[in-house]
């Protein structure tokens, strides 16, 4: 097995790891395990200020749960594909440039130079 393998197979493990250790210790367990933060802010303003009146609302409220988890994976997926996207071209660039050497030099080789 080769070294990189190997650190793929212990990064994968690594995050396996971790998503799964919250739900084998029980941490999350009460009224909504996985509530978000806003719904914590929510909760935690209410207990130090009872008659606390928000100043604005949202622009747009999903019709159920399922919804919002449904957009909010929809747009990691699209910000995941943009920095994806991102990565390949910058590694695309640094290749090229590493297959075409002399790319950053401004003088020409001898054989393109005007005698």
């Amino acid at each position: 097995m080769s070294r990189s393998s190997r650190v793929n197979l212990v990064l994968v493990l690594l995050v396996v790891i971790i998503a799964a250790a919250p739900l084998v210790l029980g941490l999350g367990r009460g009224e909504e395990p996985f509530s978000g933060a806003d719904a914590q802010a929510e909760s935690g303003i209410s207990e130090v200020d009872p008659g606390y009146e928000p100043w604005f609302s949202s622009v747009f409220e999903p019709p159920s749960g399922e919804v919002e988890s449904g957009l909010f994976a929809l747009q990691a997926a699209l910000g995941a594909g943009v920095l994806g996207y991102c990565f390949g071209v910058v590694r695309t660039r640094r290749r090229l440039q590493g297959e075409r050497p002399g790319l950053d030099d401004p003088t020409p080789p001898e054989s393109d130079r005007a005698a």
